[in-house]
């Protein structure tokens, strides 16, 4: 038996106008001729209209009515528009699974390892592949801002960026500027941890590149210490109310100069100590410097800086 085709999910192009004969504004639409006519004089007023709904005939028998692939994705070295064949469908439980004899599976991994070696063949497919692999393993990102990540690799690509430089250094760039373009901000000894790039020549390095992939690419964005707030409160499993209080207290000083010069994550560190001692389960100061990367010594020069301009302003 046929699918029914619902009507409320088609997306044909409909008509708005009164009707040229008779003046009546009742439409009647015919979905599988793809025509519009009057419901009064029958005047076919559109013809051959364009179908912009999904696909509802099922050709293959099961509930999935999609005959396309999955979407392109830019994570992927080849943009996933290529046929994977997965190791992990070629192991011997899964070759009893699939009713496989042993001369089949033989078969498969050689097929397997031919289609590797050849989507690999020049070295700009290996290393893309190998960048896109650091960021989807490393990157820690959500989907969309994981596809972020990646258009500015292969950007980077385009401008020779990459060239002199390693792979994993431009990767962990690229997401250090994807993730602060979405105000979702990482601190650069974050990313550099999840790299594994924590000596200090590989931190020094990464800076570097994170200059040049901001200035190449057109990626200004400033972070402020708004963008860490909800970061560290979650972090520091405090109270809902007092995030309130930060954003109050942040809007009271934010418009001195003292602040120009200074780390935002720091800023953002003393502000959150503050108004965490205002509450009624305070925070350490060991453990504000914990989540905001910067030192005990820091946060109490920032924290005296801070004290001063909230009494000038008379912030209660």
């Amino acid at each position: 038996m046929p699918s029914m085709r619902p009507s409320t999910s088609r997306k044909t192009e409909g008509v708005s106008r009164p009707c040229t004969v008779c003046g009546s504004n009742s439409w009647d639409t015919d979905e599988v001729r793809g025509e519009t006519s009057c419901s009064e004089c029958g005047y076919v007023a559109e013809e051959n209209m364009m179908d912009l709904g999904a696909e509802w005939t099922n050709h293959s028998g099961g509930d999935d009515r999609s005959r396309v692939g999955a979407p392109t994705t830019l994570t992927l070295s080849d943009k996933g528009l290529s046929t994977e064949i997965r190791r992990s469908d070629l192991t011997s439980g899964a070759a009893k699974r699939h009713g496989m004899s042993g001369k089949a599976l033989r078969d498969w991994r050689r097929r397997q390892r031919i289609d590797q070696r050849s989507k690999t063949r020049d070295s700009r497919s290996r290393n893309l592949a190998k960048a896109m692999q650091f960021i989807r393993d490393r990157g820690d990102l959500p989907p969309q801002i994981e596809q972020e990540a990646a258009g500015l690799y292969r950007h980077s690509v385009d401008r020779g960026l990459v060239t002199g430089r390693s792979i994993r250094g431009v990767s962990a760039a690229c997401v250090y500027v994807a993730a602060r373009e979405a105000r979702i901000p990482r601190r650069i000894e974050d990313v550099a941890e999840a790299f594994d790039m924590v000596k200090d020549v590989d931190l020094k390095e990464l800076k570097r590149t994170i200059r040049l992939v901001s200035r190449f690419l057109g990626a200004h964005h400033i972070t402020g210490p708004e963008e860490y707030f909800e970061r560290f409160h979650s972090d520091l499993g405090m109270r809902p109310e007092t995030l309130g209080i930060v954003r109050r207290m942040w809007d009271t000083v934010k418009d001195d100069l003292s602040w120009q010069g200074k780390k935002p994550s720091g800023i953002a560190g003393v502000i959150i100590y503050r108004a965490s001692q205002d509450s009624d389960s305070p925070r350490t100061q060991s453990e504000v410097c914990k989540v905001s990367g910067i030192s005990e010594v820091t946060l109490r020069g920032l924290l005296k800086i801070l004290n001063q301009k909230l009494s000038e302003k008379s912030f209660q």
